[in-house]
């Protein structure tokens, strides 16, 4: 019986990949969606446009099991992302598991765990992540984002203020007097806070945004092959160390699936 059950997973294997490669390589690349405002999941040089960080480090380790080369498809917000879910741009997309967007895409297990917190300027009233959600509170968040739509059904009293992606947006609002918190990853907010004097990122958290894969929900062995994928990343270190080599801050490799 256990002979006949390794010759089974063996003989159902590359029948996984065979249908899958299609799916995720049709194109003869794997063409990998990346958000660029997030340098949680990838940092651009400015200088080279060279792309590293734990989401291209996963899409070529993926491209290199399918044997296709890697190909980046850039968006500057994740509003931008969402926007091509239906436009047949990407095989695979790196962005925030939500249960809207599951609505749209197929996700994977989730491959990392991200603390989501505010960063607030000098003289905020907001000194706590407790004490954020009151009357009165106005929190700058990027649109559409998965901070965005978790804050969207969380809060309660205070006012979201929605602007694009990115440091630039969210300094200018802090810096001036128009918000009195920003919510990000934390990660992101030390980023951030680097160039805000007297600024702070708070302790605690909000939420913990779960990172994981996409791919278009009418290609379903492209799904489990990822499934599989994003599991097999977990396991063997691939996650772990690709967090390490980004730096990365109030981020964890997220545990198996159940």
């Amino acid at each position: 019986m256990a002979g006949g059950l390794v010759l089974l997973a063996g003989a159902c294997a590359p029948l996984l990949s065979d249908n899958a490669r299609p799916e995720l390589a049709g194109t003869g690349h794997l063409r990998a969606a990346l958000i660029l405002s997030n340098q949680v999941l990838v940092d651009k040089d400015p200088a080279s446009g060279q792309l590293r960080g734990v989401a291209v480090t996963l899409a070529k380790r993926l491209a290199a099991r399918l044997d296709v080369p890697f190909t980046a498809v850039e968006y500057a917000t994740p509003a931008a992302l969402v926007d091509s879910f239906d436009r047949d741009e990407w095989d695979v997309a790196f962005l925030a598991y939500d249960p809207e967007r599951a609505l749209q895409v197929a996700f994977s297990p989730a491959y990392m765990e991200v603390d989501n917190t505010y960063l607030v300027p000098a003289g905020s009233p907001v000194q706590s992540v407790d004490d954020a959600d009151r009357p009165g509170v106005r929190i700058g968040v990027p649109a559409r984002s998965a901070p965005d739509l978790f804050l969207t059904r969380a809060l309660r009293a205070a006012t979201l203020l929605r602007v694009p992606g990115g440091a630039a947006p969210a300094l200018e609002l802090l810096s001036t007097g128009g918000a009195d918190a920003y919510a990000e990853n934390a990660h992101l907010l030390t980023l951030y806070a680097a160039r805000l004097a007297g600024s702070r990122v708070l302790d605690g958290r909000y939420t913990v945004i779960r990172q994981a894969m996409a791919t278009p929900r009418a290609r379903p062995f492209a799904a489990n092959y990822v499934r599989r994928f994003v599991e097999d990343a977990k396991q063997d270190g691939t996650v772990d160390a690709a967090i390490r080599a980004a730096g990365l801050r109030r981020v964890r490799v997220a545990p198996p699936e159940r």
